[in-house]
């Protein structure tokens, strides 16, 4: 059984997750879309196009989202290093 604060600090985190895996599916669309380098061209064109769309996509998943909660606890700081006189 989660605690109240365990819950919060785990819903904090899948938030930020979210919001990071959504820039990976934005980038990887924009990505397909403009056919960077002719990667488009090269998936679509190959037998295996499931496995590198799922190996593209994977990839911007886990960067992202990792750069996403990595953004909301570097940022929970923020509150207490302002100057309060200001």
């Amino acid at each position: 059984m989660l605690l109240p604060h365990q819950r919060d600090a785990i819903q904090f985190l899948l938030k930020h997750l979210l919001a990071g895996t959504i820039g990976g599916v934005l980038l990887g669309a924009m990505i397909l879309w403009t056919d960077v380098a002719g990667l488009a061209s090269m998936i679509f064109a190959s037998s295996e196009k499931y496995l590198a769309l799922t190996m593209l996509f994977f990839g911007l998943f886990i960067t992202f989202g990792s750069i996403g909660m990595a953004v909301g606890v570097m940022g929970l700081g923020e509150e207490r290093d302002s100057d309060p006189l200001n």
